[in-house]
C-alpha cells in the first residue's frame, strides 16, 4: 500500500530579473538563502532529513550536483544522499515528484525538495571554429606549428555564443520556445492582442498579491555579499497596459508574430524549496500539512508543439482519478509565453483535439480564468527554468490553504516536447 504523502512547508526567494550581467548569486547561493531560514523555522531537526532533491539546467562549473553542495552548505548530515535533476522546465517539479515517491514506497521519510536557477550566469560558449583553433594551438608540437596555428586566427573568434540561447532552442526542431509559442497560437487562433491582456493581468495579479501580503511566509528575502536585500519580485510591471504592450515588436517572427518581451516570461535568477513528508513524520513531529500530493504525470509530444505540455499531462490525471476538469479549484499552469497558456485552454475546449489526442468522448471543458494563476505567474515574476515547477506546486498548495478549496493541479509545458502535471488536495 501507498502512503499519503504531504508538503508541509516551502518558500522561496525573490525572482531577481536578469539585466544584462551576472546576478549577486549563483544557483546554490539561491538555494542556502532560503533553505536555511525554512529549515530553521521547522519543529523537527534538520537531522531528520532523509534526502535532498533539488533541480537545476544552467548548473554552473564550481557547483557541479548542486543539490549536494546546497545541502552540505545547509549543514544537512553529510550520510544523507543528494542529488540533482534536471528536466528542463520540469526539474523543479520533477524533485517533488521523485521524494513524494520515495516517501510514498517507504524509502524516506522527510524530503527537502527544490529547484534552483541563476539564469544570469548563463555561460558564454566559444564558437565551434574558436575551439577548433585552440585544439590546434594546444596540440602544436613545434615553434612552426605554434605560428602555421595562430595565423588562422579569425577575429569572430572573439564572439561568443550565448549559452541560454543554445539552451532554449530546440535540437531536434530547430526552433527555438518562442517560436513553438507562435506554432501553437497560429494553430489555435490566438490573437496577439490576447496574449497582451493576457500578460497584463499576469501583472496586475502579482502586485495586487505583492500589495496584499498573499506572498508572505511563501517568499523569504535574499541579502547579498554587498549588503543589498531582495525582498520582492522585482519583474512584475503594476503600470503594464494593453496600449504600452502594442507598441512592443515581435521577438521571434517579425513582423507579424504574436510573442513580444511583454507578453513572455522574464529571464530570471531564484530558488524554491518544499518540505515533503510521511504521514509518519506529520504525526510524530506535530506538523500541518500545507496539501496532500495525490498523483502526477508525466507525458510527451511534438517537440514543435511542446506549449501544449500542460494538456497532456493533466488530462490523464483526471482520467484516472474520474475527476472532471470542473472540480478543480485552482489551476497553476507556468506562463512560459501568454499564447501557450490560452492555446492550452483552447485546445481543452476543443472536441478534434479531445477526441483524438485525449481519447475523451467530447471537450474537456473550460478553466476559468479566475481559477487559473490567481496570483500571476512567470510573465510578471520571471521563469528561472529549473525553480519554476516547484515555485507553482508551492504556490499551489499556499493558494489551496488560503482560499480553502480542495483540489489543484500545477502544470506546465518543458522544453524539448514534455509537459508535467501533479496533483494536489486539500490536507
Amino acid at each position: 500500500m501507498s502512503r499519503p504523502v504531504y508538503i508541509v512547508d516551502g518558500a522561496r526567494t525573490p525572482f531577481i530579473k536578469a539585466r544584462g550581467k551576472p546576478g549577486p548569486f549563483s544557483p546554490v547561493d539561491l538555494a542556502v538563502q532560503c533553505g536555511r531560514p525554512l529549515l530553521l523555522r521547522q519543529d523537527f531537526s534538520p537531522e531528520l532529513v532523509d534526502l535532498v532533491i533539488l533541480g537545476c539546467v544552467n548548473v554552473v562549473a564550481d557547483e557541479m550536483n548542486p543539490a549536494r553542495v546546497a545541502a552540505l552548505r545547509l549543514g544537512l548530515r553529510p550520510e544523507i544522499s543528494a542529488f540533482t535533476v534536471q528536466i528542463n522546465c520540469g526539474s523543479g517539479m520533477q524533485s517533488i515528484d521523485t521524494g513524494f515517491r520515495a516517501i510514498e514506497d517507504g524509502t524516506a521519510e522527510i524530503v527537502l525538495a527544490g529547484g534552483t536557477e541563476a539564469l544570469s550566469h548563463s555561460p558564454l560558449v566559444l564558437r565551434r571554429g574558436a575551439v577548433e583553433w585552440f585544439a590546434r594551438l594546444n596540440g602544436a608540437r613545434s615553434a612552426t606549428d605554434r605560428l602555421k596555428a595562430a595565423a588562422s586566427w579569425r577575429p569572430d573568434f572573439l564572439k561568443p555564443v550565448i549559452g541560454l540561447e543554445r539552451g532554449l532552442t530546440d535540437p531536434i526542431t530547430d526552433l527555438n520556445m518562442g517560436q513553438t509559442a507562435e506554432k501553437i497560437a497560429h494553430l489555435f487562433d490566438v490573437s496577439r492582442e490576447e496574449g497582451d491582456a493576457y500578460a497584463v493581468e499576469s501583472h496586475r495579479r502579482l502586485a495586487s498579491a505583492q500589495a496584499e501580503g498573499r506572498l508572505a511566509g511563501e517568499l523569504l528575502p535574499a541579502f547579498a555579499r554587498d549588503g543589498q536585500v531582495f525582498d520582492h519580485d522585482d519583474g512584475v510591471r503594476p503600470d503594464s497596459s494593453i496600449e504600452s504592450l502594442s507598441r512592443l515588436k515581435p521577438v521571434f517572427e517579425k513582423p507579424y508574430g504574436r510573442v513580444t518581451a511583454g507578453n513572455a516570461s522574464q529571464i530570471t535568477d531564484g530558488a524554491s524549496w518544499t518540505i515533503l513528508a510521511s504521514e509518519a513524520a506529520v504525526e510524530q513531529h506535530g506538523l500541518t500539512p500545507l496539501a496532500r500530493i495525490v498523483d502526477s504525470h508525466w507525458a510527451g509530444l511534438d517537440p514543435s508543439i511542446m506549449g501544449l505540455g500542460p494538456v497532456v499531462s493533466m488530462m490523464p490525471i483526471l482520467q484516472r482519478r474520474a475527476i472532471s476538469l470542473d472540480e478543480i479549484d485552482l489551476f497553476e499552469l507556468n506562463e512560459a509565453f501568454a499564447v501557450q497558456v490560452l492555446s492550452c485552454l483552447r485546445a481543452l475546449e476543443d472536441e478534434t483535439v479531445c477526441r483524438e489526442v485525449l481519447g475523451l468522448d467530447g471537450p474537456a471543458g473550460t478553466i476559468p480564468h479566475d481559477k487559473l494563476n490567481v496570483d500571476g505567474g512567470a510573465i510578471a515574476l520571471g521563469h528561472p527554468v529549473g525553480t519554476s515547477g516547484n515555485r507553482i506546486t508551492l504556490h499551489l498548495a499556499n493558494a489551496m490553504r488560503a482560499r480553502g478549496v480542495k483540489r489543484g493541479i500545477a502544470t506546465e509545458c518543458i522544453g524539448g516536447g514534455l509537459g508535467g502535471a501533479m496533483l494536489l488536495e486539500a490536507a
